[in-house]
């Protein structure tokens, strides 16, 4: 049987279970909950101080309002973090590769930063969708692309971020596999390959 290139887009099932589900819970099991004792374990003793460290260095360049954030973002990256780590083992399945779950995960954060800029600075929200100096008869024709152009950003850097995920497997299966038809015919070739 042969697989197509495009085989490595699909969404992977063992025994009729979407292997992205298990993918999705596995790194929540790898981390205990901390417990009311004073001494703890080490690996509790060292989760809490990378998680530490990670907040310090997140809120450093941020002023106090975005400090609220601490939590939603360092829970997002240890979880990206330890779900990319997990798909570097043989067998299993990285599901940052689909664009299902960037999408999900692009159009909630984006929709929050828009209502917030909204909510917290409308004028400076609004002025980004019309450029400083624009000519009066253009003015209509902006705003329109403007807002087309944000309503389109996650989706588009979805799109751009799956992409760049997946093209390093695909770059590597085509050049596998002009090593494989080559090696018959130009040996030497094919090894350089």
């Amino acid at each position: 049987m042969t697989l197509s290139f495009f085989d490595q887009f699909m969404s992977p099932t063992y025994l009729g279970i979407p292997l992205i589900a298990i993918a999705l819970v596995f790194p929540w099991i790898l981390y205990p909950s901390p417990s009311n004792r004073w001494l703890n374990n080490r690996l509790i003793t060292l989760q809490s101080w990378f998680i530490n460290r990670f907040t310090q260095q997140l809120l450093l360049p941020l002023n106090p309002g975005g400090h609220k954030w601490a939590l939603i973002l360092t829970s997002l990256m240890i979880f990206l973090l330890s779900m990319n780590l997990l798909g570097l083992l043989p067998y299993t399945f990285t599901p940052t590769t689909q664009l299902s779950l960037n999408m999900g995960l692009a159009v909630p954060f984006w929709l929050a930063t828009v209502i917030i800029g909204m909510r917290n600075q409308p004028t400076a929200a609004l002025g980004h969708l019309l450029p400083e100096g624009t000519p009066v008869p253009l003015i209509p024709v902006l705003i329109i692309i403007e807002t087309i152009s944000l309503f389109i950003r996650p989706l588009a850097l979805g799109v751009r971020l799956t992409g760049n995920l997946t093209a390093g497997h695909l770059l590597i299966q085509l050049i596998a596999t002009a090593a494989f038809v080559l090696l018959p015919m130009m040996t030497t070739v094919a090894i350089l390959t």
